[in-house]
Parts: structure tokens; sequence; C-alpha cells
């Protein structure tokens, strides 16, 4: 396992044993598969009402959508602007807050039509977000995680987040799952669990033995992106950009 943990601190520049040192992992079994969009890159996903919704990036193929879960048919599509790259997506109270990548552009759109209501303005990029139930939770590359007035979209206050006492960056998608943030880590083949309170990651995530990881595809961007959670029934989703399935998995300490 220690080669593992070395890929994931050769993708942060980290030392193996450092990373190995740090804090605990887990491998994933797939509990179910489900079809995925194969045209879909894949940035923000969020599971409700049993429908996933799923944004998508690149200049003109940036969608906002949801998705049925069982047979993978897209319900209800929105296109944003060509000229923009869509990014994360959360949903609050009956909206859907959309970021895009280098435009520090986001928008709002109504849940239950995908009307686009507003727009707002950031500083610096936008890659993932999530809520835990209180504020919106931003990443933009870097190790800092801002945390946004879902009201006012505007910083409230910021998070730095490390790994083994060094900073942690490339966080990009997110999904909040019970009390924690969980987070892709852009171009490896893990997740990792953040305390939201100290910014600290408490966990390591495995995903090397999805099908998608073992096998690439050819588009060297077609990597592990998307988390999404299903509270009610306590399901944990991942897939990629591009990747031809969509998995609920379980973890299991390695």
């Amino acid at each position: 396992m220690m080669w593992r943990a070395a890929l994931l601190a050769l993708a942060i520049g980290l030392t193996g044993a450092q990373a190995q040192a740090a804090v605990p992992r887990y491998a994933v079994s797939v509990v179910h598969t489900y079809p995925h969009d194969t045209q879909a890159f894949t940035e923000g996903l969020f599971y409700q009402d049993d429908t996933f919704y799923e944004s998508t990036g690149r200049n003109g193929q940036s969608w906002i959508r949801q998705v049925n879960l069982q047979t993978g048919k897209v319900l209800r599509q929105v296109s944003i602007d060509k000229q923009y790259f869509g990014e994360g997506i959360a949903p609050w109270q009956g909206r859907i807050i959309s970021l895009t990548w280098q435009a520090g552009t986001g928008f709002v759109w109504s849940q239950k039509n995908l009307h686009r209501l507003s727009s707002f303005h950031y500083t610096g990029e936008g890659w993932g977000l999530t809520s835990d139930g209180h504020e919106l939770i931003m990443s933009d590359g870097t190790e800092t995680l801002k945390f946004l007035d879902p009201l006012t979209l505007k910083v409230v206050h910021t998070l730095k987040v490390t790994l083994d006492g060094q900073p942690l960056d490339q966080i990009n998608e997110l999904e909040w799952v019970k009390g924690e943030v969980l987070a892709n880590i852009w171009r490896t083949r893990q997740l990792v669990r953040i305390d939201p309170k100290t910014g600290h990651v408490t966990g390591i995530i495995d995903l090397n033995s999805l099908p998608e990881i073992v096998s690439p595809g050819t588009d060297p961007d077609a990597v592990a992106n998307g988390i999404a959670y299903d509270a009610a029934h306590d399901r944990l989703f991942v897939t990629g950009k591009l990747w031809p399935h969509l998995y609920e998995i379980k973890l299991t300490p390695e």
C-alpha cells in the first residue's frame, strides 16, 4: 500500500513517508453501477429527489442537467453560454448555485425548471461547490476553501486545507457528507475527507479499484471528478469526466 500513498504524495508534492503516516486510508467496493453520459465532462454533482443534478465543463459543452439515476437519461437540461466553462453546483432552497472556471462569474438557477435567475461575481477561479446547510463551500484549485453566505454569495470566511501539516491544493469537486467535506483532488485517484473546522485531512479514499481508473480512456482529462451523497439512504456516489459509469461505493478501511 506504500506505493498508493506515494502516488497521492507525488500529486500533492509530499514524500511517501509523510503521506503514509498522515491519515487513515480507505478502499472502495462497488455496490451498484449506473450509466453515465460519456459526453459529460463532469464538474459538479449532487443527488436530490431520486435524481442527479450534474454540471459539465468545456466551453460550448457546459450544461446543467437533471439526470435519471437508473437509466442515465437527461430529464432536463440548460446550456451555459459558450463563453463560460461550467464548474461546480450546489442546491440552496429551491435554487441551484453554479460556478464557472476563470470568468469570475457564477449563476443562480431555478431548480424547478432550470431557468437562470441571476448572476454574481467572485475573485479567483471557480472549481467545486457544496453546502453544509448553513453556508456554501467553494473550492478554487488552491488549498483554500471559501465559505459563502448563500443569500449574498459573498465570502464569509476561509479555511486552509492541510494533509499531514502541509497545504493540499488542487481541491476540486466537493460534497458534504456526515459533517465532513469530501473532495476530489484533481488528476489523482483519491478523494479526501476534510474536517470543516480545522481543515485537516482526516482520511484518504482510494479509487484505484474502479474500472475507469484501472483502464483509463484515451482523453487524459477523463479523470475522477464528481461526488454525490444520498443522506436519506446513506449512499455515496462517484463518477468522472467522460466516464461511462457512475458508481455507488462502500468504504472499507485499509
